[in-house]
């Protein structure tokens, strides 16, 4: 579990992929391994990957982590290239205090930058998410304006919806910006999206509830109950 709170900002400097996934090594990442241990988990641009080697003082202090096919195909980090910036957050402690929200770095897509708008300070920055397919159902039930939402692993506020459009809005203000990688990204870059799992939770609850079938088809299998349950009321 994570809180969306980027710790550090790491670089990649290696990225070794063949048929059976991809290698990451991210450096300059020392003040994130101070305890860490092999097999720790580390959110990397939201993913939440698992530590295979580190060492804590070359390279000002380095991990590498594995990244399956499946973690390549629904996140972004198959398009990382050395000299690129990673958010990372080590996972949440028991200990502190807790900020952000409930992250579980489990990436649901991507999405992709189309604004970017200089408010004062602030960035303003639109995101449009993919069209929906029968695997990969839409993520816009989920997002809600004043809601949550991790951007590459950054637990930030939404400002707005188009569900016409498939798109988000949010704001950066000049602290986040300067703290994570988000700001420094191109309009047409890609992002890792991962919404909040607490309304994943309820829609499937109530869909079971209500006699639904499984998350793909569930909501429209409740609508043809609900019609069918009227029809026969009525004897059509």
């Amino acid at each position: 579990m994570f809180t969306g709170l980027i710790e550090h900002v790491g670089k990649v400097s290696s990225v070794l992929t063949d048929a059976a996934g991809c290698t990451l090594r991210i450096v300059d990442a020392a003040p994130i391994l101070g305890d860490c241990n092999i097999g720790d988990s580390i959110a990397v641009n939201g993913a939440c990957l698992t530590v295979v080697e580190f060492s804590k003082e070359e390279q000002g202090g380095w991990f590498t982590v594995w990244l399956a096919n499946e973690t390549l195909d629904r996140t972004d980090l198959g398009e990382l290239k050395v000299g690129d910036g990673v958010n990372l957050e080590r996972a949440m402690g028991g200990h502190g205090r807790f900020g952000g929200h409930f992250v579980q770095a489990h990436v649901d897509g991507t999405a992709t930058i189309v604004e970017q708008i200089f408010d004062g300070d602030s960035l303003r920055l639109t995101f449009q998410l993919p069209e929906t397919t029968p695997e990969r159902p839409s993520l816009l039930p989920f997002i809600i304006t004043k809601g949550y939402i991790a951007v590459d692993g950054a637990s930030l506020t939404i400002t707005g919806v188009n569900d016409a459009e498939r798109t988000f809005s949010l704001m950066l203000i000049k602290h986040t910006q300067e703290k994570i990688t988000l700001s420094k990204k191109p309009i047409g870059a890609k992002v890792n999206v991962e919404v909040e799992m607490v309304g994943k939770y309820i829609q499937k609850s109530i869909v079971a509830a209500l006699g639904g079938g499984d998350d793909n088809d569930g909501l429209r299998g409740l609508i043809e109950k609900v019609v069918e349950d009227v029809l026969k009321k009525r004897g059509l």
